[in-house]
């Protein structure tokens, strides 16, 4: 990528806040054991992340292309299709959670018509203005979070839903594997540290 893109991605940063900056304990026992993994936390998400890299790769371009539309950090998209999906690798015929959750980004049919074919650029933006208007309901429902914190808190209601996320330390209880949002940042910084 050029350095203008790069240049570009650095000011996105702004919009909802550096995904670079946001604490993060990683992936739990649970989700680690997804892979087998002998470690758990930032190591086991940075684990899971590069076992998906080489099939990422080929929605790499989506990928960034929906981030720029849509004003959302591209590693942040690709973690989430990574913890959703396993970059696709988890679904059958484009499905995932038992024929309930559609596509790369796992949209819940139950409560979203979902759009596209399971790996399109149409899936891949219903699932970013999902997560954004999710982010949009943290920083209203807690106004004084730093840009950051609202930004973690609408990864972990991507999961779980605006009502789970009550305290910033506890939002990833309840969520799959009780690590959600800690998981999916700690992916979002290993992809951003190798080419999103």
């Amino acid at each position: 990528m050029g350095s203008l893109v790069v240049f570009y991605m650095s000011l996105l940063a702004c919009i909802f806040g550096d995904v670079m900056k946001i604490d993060t304990t990683g992936a739990s026992a649970q989700t680690a054991r997804q892979d087998k993994l002998t470690v758990t936390g930032v190591a086991a998400s940075n684990k899971l992340a590069e076992h998906d890299l080489q099939r990422m790769a080929q929605y790499k371009d989506l990928i960034v292309k929906v981030g720029q539309a849509k004003q959302m950090d591209p590693a942040v998209i690709g973690a989430i299709i990574s913890r959703e999906s396993r970059a696709g690798a988890a679904l059958v015929d484009g499905w995932g959670d038992h024929g309930k959750a559609f596509g790369l980004m796992q949209i819940d049919k139950r409560y979203h018509t979902p759009r596209g074919t399971w790996n399109s650029e149409e899936h891949l933006t219903q699932g970013t203005e999902i997560l954004i208007d999710l982010i949009r309901a943290i920083q209203r429902k807690f106004p004084s979070w730093p840009k950051e914190h609202q930004f973690k808190g609408g990864i972990s209601a991507y999961n779980a839903g605006v009502g789970n996320v009550r305290t910033y330390e506890n939002m990833d209880v309840g969520t799959t594997g009780n690590d959600y949002a800690n998981d999916v940042v700690a992916r979002a910084q290993w992809y951003k540290r190798n080419g999103y």
